[in-house]
């Protein structure tokens, strides 16, 4: 099976630093097939036919191990994946214009009702709801009026990892062609 780990915190604001080279050398010390690795966020796509609690418990043991810090790991397939992209409405995008973000839910908030939770602002934030995720979308000039710029200091924060749309999207791609 494919799958996609996603790994909470990496390469952000200095701390847990590792190279992607580093981290492929680890996923594939585990005994994953076909790892790659996207960007400098902790996003590593990988074929293993193990199921993914076992997996994900494996991987943040072994980066406990190898790398000397604990990181949360969050694990899609590729059918999840695909459904996630396909929820992004094809004329949002992470450009000059507006911000775009998934944030992938761990499965403890993973439901609908998750957007009760959020400060959406309307007319200014549009939210949706695809199972593992919410998406976010704001035009860039009304970013710092969006409700949802609270969300780093909500507990909720927390239950989650996000990446912008133009990766999710990429990564998605990569997975169909692993």
């Amino acid at each position: 099976m494919i799958y996609l780990s996603l790994l909470r915190g990496i390469n952000v604001g200095g701390r847990n630093k590792v190279e992607m080279a580093r981290l492929k050398k680890l996923f594939e010390s585990i005994g994953f097939g076909e790892v790659r690795t996207h960007f400098n966020s902790g996003n590593v796509i990988f074929v293993d036919d193990r199921d993914a609690p076992k997996l994900r418990t494996l991987i943040e043991k072994a980066i406990v191990n190898e790398l000397g810090f604990s990181v949360r790991v969050l694990l899609r397939d590729l059918d999840s994946m695909v459904s996630v992209a396909k929820a992004i409405p094809a004329s949002w995008k992470d450009d000059a214009t507006m911000r775009c973000y998934v944030m992938f839910l761990w499965e403890e908030v993973d439901k609908r009702n998750v957007l009760k939770r959020l400060s959406i602002k309307k007319g200014i934030d549009d939210v949706k709801y695809a199972p593992g995720a919410v998406i976010w979308r704001v035009d860039r000039d009304r970013l710092t009026r969006s409700g949802m710029m609270k969300l780093t200091s909500d507990e909720l924060y927390q239950q989650m990892t996000i990446r912008n749309c133009n990766t999710v999207r990429k990564l998605t791609d990569m997975m169909k062609h692993s």
